[in-house]
């Protein structure tokens, strides 16, 4: 995804699949980030704020925000551009309320614009209600503008002109 070194990666899922690996992303993951859906049109998925991802007042840290946002728009790109590689070039985020410790929040990504070499990706961060866990708060927006690099070569795949 973002900043990906070209190493072999297997694509996520599409959308309708039930499991989404952790592989999608692992910093997220690392964070308590699950995906519940993937695909080139919309990405979504909910993470509990935990204390790993509060700063010391007890708020979602803004840079978790930026990192959700960069991650969800770096997966739907990747699927959206026949998974190539991609590299996020701009990320723009607009903290709009907190989401406090203990809160779920809940991320959508869904592209603007799908180029061949640029996409651009619009992301929301929702605070959602406890009960229903449907979103209730705006707590921020990100525009993520994508690059889109050549294609993942596999191991097996070597340029016969390139010195290994």
């Amino acid at each position: 995804m973002a900043g990906d070194s070209g190493s072999s990666k297997t694509p996520p899922p599409a959308a309708e699949d039930d499991e989404v690996p952790v592989a999608a992303d692992k910093a997220l993951h690392a964070l308590g980030f699950e995906f519940t859906r993937i695909g080139a049109r919309e990405v979504a998925g909910r993470l509990p704020v935990t204390d790993t991802c509060c700063q010391p007042f007890g708020v979602l840290n803004g840079g978790v925000s930026a990192l959700v946002a960069e991650s969800t728009a770096s997966v739907g790109a990747y699927m959206a551009s026949g998974y190539r590689r991609v590299a996020g070039v701009q990320l723009s985020v607009n903290h709009l309320r907190p989401a406090r410790l203990g809160d779920v929040v809940r991320a959508k990504a869904a592209p603007v614009q799908l180029g061949r070499s640029i996409q651009v990706w619009e992301v929301q961060i929702w605070r959602a209600d406890p009960s229903t866990e449907e979103c209730k708060d705006l707590v921020s927006t990100a525009r993520v503008t994508m690059l889109i690099k050549k294609p993942i070569k596999t191991r097996g795949d070597v340029d016969p002109r390139s010195k290994h």
